[in-house]
């Protein structure tokens, strides 16, 4: 990867609607090797793919809280399955494995505190292998989603 292939990063993250033209003007170059490197780059997984950023609250998701998980024990066959479990819970948008107490960090979208209580007593609670959940609301999101720094 060198500062070209960077730049390709920094103004997709930017704008990732951008076209392939005016990205290679942006970085500065013609059409054809632009569209090679974007290629060669979604090709080695460096690009993972391209969404649209939702604003939670314009979706009825006005509620978030950070969920920190201690699991029973951290041996392979309990972390495979708490992780495996994760993804089956779409109000997980983010999930981080840490090092130390506590194990996990999870960060959860719903549209009230009602609706989370239910996911936590329903769905958290009964993730494979958990000792002790303590959760905190979020105030204000100040920084969401920023670009990596290229």
């Amino acid at each position: 990867m060198d500062s070209i292939d960077r730049k390709i990063l920094a103004e997709l993250q930017r704008e990732g609607r951008i076209s392939v033209t005016e990205l290679g003007e942006r970085v500065g170059l013609s059409l054809s090797p632009c569209h090679r490197r974007v290629r060669a780059l979604e090709e080695a997984r460096v690009i993972n793919g391209y969404r649209a950023t939702v604003d939670p609250s314009k979706v009825g998701l006005n509620f978030s809280a950070i969920v920190f998980v201690t699991l029973q024990q951290v041996s392979g066959a309990q972390v495979i399955d708490f992780e495996a479990a994760l993804p089956r819970i779409p109000e997980i948008v983010q999930a981080e494995r840490l090092f130390g107490d506590p194990d996990y960090m999870l960060q959860i979208v719903t549209r009230d505190l009602a609706t989370f209580q239910k996911l936590y007593d329903e769905h958290l609670l009964a993730l494979p292998s958990v000792q002790r959940l303590t959760s905190t609301l979020v105030m204000k999101t100040v920084i969401a989603r920023r670009p990596l720094p290229l």
